[in-house]
């Protein structure tokens, strides 16, 4: 039975609008040109592939489900209250392998010694073995790394194998497009002969399906990043975290973007007193510090959810409601800095001739901001939206940080975080937990930067070539 969460209608919905401006932008050559600078380059095509394969996981944990529950009557359908996700489907093994306590990365023992009663009644204090970690082997202190290193050439043969089927069928596809030859085609994407970057493409594709396939086959036996204090294994709670970080960069956005449009528009162009209001405004909310005003709005939510208890029937619901609130908070404090680019450029433009022409003709107000100022503030939206992207998803992880980022029982890379702080005054430390949610975390921000300067530069009108 389908579940659909607010989140998930907005993602989704975001998605729609993405593919209809896709298909809208592609006839207009204004918009096409800046992705086909995009296009050519290098770091920009490869961080565009490892971002493409973060918003598919993204995607998947979005569409959310009950379970249904297997009887002995066949005529009735019975779903089981748990809400899952598909991406726990893929995911299942990893979500039900749970051990006692922590486990280090790889590990076949567990992390802490325990009392263990021995075949004979005799009690040593040793490090047990675990449910799943190292299962298959039957001495993992002599098999574990022969296992392991086979397991790696394994995952690697497989992930190179996958991604150069891939890569043919890639290719072949674009030489029935282009009506040529397979070959032909194969030299110009090898040669960087075509308007995209190919080449950049190929090589990052093959370098992620190959760390997938040897992480797939790795967890199979083991806990690629060992797991927590109850058990669960750490690389589930990062790749559950995705979603996290993607709704929190994606959807914050969503909610910034039509104060800053319609605020700095207005104020740069009708100027007076519409201009002093909305300066007024802006400045006002930038002197209120964004952490305490988060702060108050998360208390104020978490009073109202304990007074409405039974309005909500999980706690996914509970949880996912705090995430939007946050979304929702973060858009209000963040709005200000792209209005006053806004503002800024409007100033400029207002004077310019063809919107005095456009004036005199008698043409509204509106109209006027609509069809002729805003196309021409386009690059500066887009350039603030895919820079600001990364700003927020490292904002979720400090504000989980200090507790008032999204509820604890959510999946997100500042929770783990957070958990982690406890782990690290160990002896020995716990450091797997701290370090996957900081892998994850800085290859994601670092293709969203990486990306961000290539889109910043095309649209820049001050930087394009002609």
């Amino acid at each position: 039975m389908p579940v659909i969460f607010i989140t998930d209608f907005l993602i989704f919905l975001l998605l729609f609008g993405s593919i209809a401006f896709f298909l809208y932008a592609r006839k207009q050559e204004h918009l096409t040109a800046p992705w086909k600078e995009i296009k050519k380059q290098p770091l920009a095509m490869s961080s565009a592939v490892i971002l493409s394969f973060f918003i598919i996981f993204g995607l998947l944990d979005s569409a959310h489900f009950h379970p249904r529950i297997e009887t002995d009557e066949k005529s009735e359908n019975v779903y089981s209250n748990e809400i899952l996700s598909v991406l726990d489907l893929l995911l299942k093994d990893l979500r039900l392998k749970t051990e006692k306590t922590y486990s280090a990365p790889l590990a076949s023992y567990s992390f802490s010694k325990e009392l263990i009663e021995l075949e004979d009644g005799k009690k040593i204090r040793d490090y047990p073995r675990l449910l799943y970690g190292g299962a298959n082997l039957d001495n993992p202190k002599t098999d574990s790394t022969s296992d392991i290193i086979k397991r790696i050439s394994l995952g690697f043969l497989y992930g190179l194998l996958i991604s150069s089927v891939i890569i043919l069928l890639i290719i072949f596809s674009l030489s029935k497009v282009r009506n040529e030859k397979f070959i032909i085609t194969l030299k110009k994407c090898l040669s960087k002969n075509l308007e995209t970057n190919w080449m950049s493409i190929f090589i990052t594709m093959s370098i992620l399906f190959i760390v997938i396939a040897v992480i797939y086959h790795l967890s199979q036996n083991y806990h690629v990043f060992g797991t927590d204090k109850v058990g669960q294994d750490v690389l589930y709670q990062a790749l559950k975290s995705i979603r996290t970080g993607l709704v929190i960069g994606t959807l914050t956005t969503l909610v910034m973007l039509p104060f800053a449009i319609a605020m700095g528009l207005m104020a740069g162009y009708f100027r007076g007193w519409v201009d002093d209001v909305i300066q007024y405004l802006y400045t006002t909310l930038n002197s209120i510090p964004g952490v305490l005003l988060i702060a108050a709005s998360i208390l104020l939510l978490q009073v109202y959810i304990s007074n409405h208890a039974n309005d909500f029937n999980s706690i996914e619901q509970r949880a996912d409601l705090r995430l939007l609130f946050l979304c929702i908070i973060l858009g209000i404090t963040s709005w200000t800095g792209l209005c006053r680019l806004l503002r800024a450029e409007t100033l400029k433009l207002r004077e310019i001739d063809y919107v005095q022409a456009a004036k005199a003709f008698g043409v509204s107000n509106y109209k006027v901001m609509l069809q002729h100022l805003l196309p021409n503030v386009m690059h500066i939206v887009m350039i603030s939206i895919v820079l600001d992207f990364s700003g927020l998803v490292l904002a979720e992880a400090v504000l989980s940080y200090i507790n008032i980022g999204v509820d604890p029982s959510m999946y997100s890379w500042g929770n783990m975080i957070n958990s982690a702080r406890l782990e690290m005054a160990r002896e020995p430390i716990v450091w797997w937990s701290l370090t996957a949610a900081f892998i994850f975390m800085f290859i994601l921000v670092l293709a969203a930067n990486l990306f961000s300067d290539a889109v910043r530069d095309a649209f820049d009108p001050r930087l394009r070539e002609f």
